[in-house]
């Protein structure tokens, strides 16, 4: 279920409740207020979920590209190593290693900068997600706050609806 519509049906429950005479109290059916509240549980961890697979993609695209450029390091000494015996290869050897390290570390640079490009993304798009819903409260807020004259000079604090809940 998409959050945006949990607080919208957090917002109509709230302007469509009783509002007690002289305060800026309501009174809240519970177990529907509460019934939001769990189905915002169960939907925001999904898009924290998203947040942290996002990271852990990025650590393994990471590792990956550490254990190529070693794997390519490894192989380029092994191969001079094996040419030592000539001059002339032990110069060809030690231009190819260091062709083969550059491009390895050029390789990696390019998957971390496609990674960090791949995460920018995905946490814009919860920022947007994220700004989107903060909108969607504040229109709220200044909803009631218009429907209710006496709330329009309210200060910031007493923007806070308060639950009265059964004990």
């Amino acid at each position: 279920m998409d959050i945006l519509h949990l607080i919208d049906r957090l917002e109509t429950l709230i302007t469509e409740s009783f509002h007690l005479p002289f305060t800026s109290n309501v009174i809240i059916q519970e177990d529907a207020f509460l019934d939001i509240i769990d189905q915002m549980r169960v939907t925001i961890p999904e898009e924290v979920k998203l947040a942290k697979r996002t990271e852990a993609e990025r650590e393994r695209l990471m590792l990956q590209a550490q254990e190529e450029a070693n794997r390519l390091v490894d192989m380029a000494r092994e191969k001079a190593k094996s040419m030592t015996d000539e001059h002339e290869l032990i110069v060809f050897a030690k231009e190819r290693a260091q062709e083969i390290e550059e491009d390895a570390h050029r390789q990696a640079e390019e998957i971390l900068g496609e990674t960090d490009e791949y995460i920018i993304d995905q946490l814009s798009e919860l920022e947007e997600q994220l700004m989107k819903t903060l909108t969607t409260v504040r229109n709220g807020l200044r909803h009631v706050r218009s429907t209710r004259p006496d709330l329009e000079d309210a200060p910031e604090a007493q923007d806070r609806v308060e639950i009265s809940s059964k004990e």
